[in-house]
């Protein structure tokens, strides 16, 4: 059976602030536990004031906190921002905190515009050494040889599970040589999914990590009682992506009664393009839905962003999703 995930984007609304947003996350965490979700992950993202994940290790440690079983991880650390001994110590101590809990997902992109990342100190061409960077980082999650010189304390032997991230080839191949898993961003960048999980697939190398392929999925999904409620809460993410286009990004806007109204056509032909990997509906809808796309996909995990205004409507999004594939 297909497992169910969570991308929690701690999203800061024009009702809450980062405290609540983080709050809220902790407190989605605690309600997917019980409904069966297998982790909730949390992205690194900069000079973005409607998103509250900036310092990643430090949401996951307050999300992990408030539940007790479900998997809390990054979706992920942005690497080349960081140096990899930085991000062994500090997912190496969320592990000694929280052990067997804790997932590492690797992404190649700043996850941030260029000004932010001249402030983080770091170069544009910081991304060219993603791969031996994520080697790095493995090696100081391993076990210490007795002569190493510098030790990731206390992350040595911690062995935190690495992910590779991606929307393109590249991530695709290099899960595969290295022999990670791999989750593909087709919430929102779909074009590659599918060339991309083959790729994956046939070049899979076994590693210690992993014998097999192990594909993660991301797909928007929004479920309500209805099918019209579901496509009204759904403008919400719509209007974030068209905020997006304008260089106008700022806090979670609540759902309107027609999107027709806030979007222009060629911002709405982008938007539906980035968000064509979406299932917006009742329980039935989202069941018939996540099959097709598992189906189609073959994924062994799907990784749900249902990105709403409410936190209580997203509770019951992330119930009714559980539900109808339990049913």
């Amino acid at each position: 059976m297909t497992a169910l995930s969570l991308l929690e984007l701690v999203r800061v609304t024009q009702e809450t602030d980062a405290r609540m947003a983080l709050d809220n996350a902790r407190d989605l965490a605690s309600h997917a536990e019980q409904w069966g979700y297998k982790r909730i992950w949390v992205a690194e993202h900069h000079n973005m004031v409607g998103i509250a994940s900036a310092a990643t290790s430090i949401a996951i440690a307050h999300i992990a906190s408030g539940s007790r079983t479900i998997r809390v991880g990054a979706g992920g650390i942005m690497l080349p921002n960081h140096a990899p001994y930085i991000i062994a110590e500090q997912f190496g101590t969320l592990e000694r905190l929280y052990p067997g809990r804790i997932d590492l997902g690797l992404g190649r992109a700043p996850g941030t515009d260029q000004i932010a990342v001249r402030a983080m100190r770091r170069s544009a061409s910081a991304s060219d050494q993603f791969p031996q960077d994520v080697q790095e980082l493995q090696a100081f999650l391993a076990p210490a040889a007795p002569d190493q010189r510098i030790i990731a304390v206390p992350a040595a032997g911690t062995n935190v599970p690495l992910w590779i991230l991606g929307s393109s080839n590249f991530g695709a191949m290099l899960a595969a040589e290295l022999g990670l898993p791999y989750a593909f961003a087709s919430h929102f960048a779909p074009d590659m999914l599918l060339p991309a999980l083959d790729i994956y697939r046939s070049r899979f190398k076994p590693s210690e990590q992993l014998d097999r392929p192990y594909t993660m999925v991301g797909i928007n999904v929004i479920a309500a009682d209805t099918d019209h409620e579901a496509k009204r809460l759904a403008t919400t993410q719509q209007m974030s992506f068209v905020d997006m286009f304008r260089a106008r990004q700022g806090v979670s806007k609540p759902p309107i009664d027609d999107i027709e109204t806030y979007w222009s056509p060629a911002e709405k032909a982008q938007a539906m393009r980035m968000l064509a990997r979406s299932v917006v509906g009742s329980a039935d809808t989202v069941r018939t839905g996540l099959q097709a796309f598992i189906d189609e996909t073959r994924a062994d995990e799907l990784m749900i962003v249902s990105d709403l205004y409410d936190h209580q409507a997203r509770l019951r999004s992330v119930e009714l999703i559980a539900e109808a594939m339990k049913s």
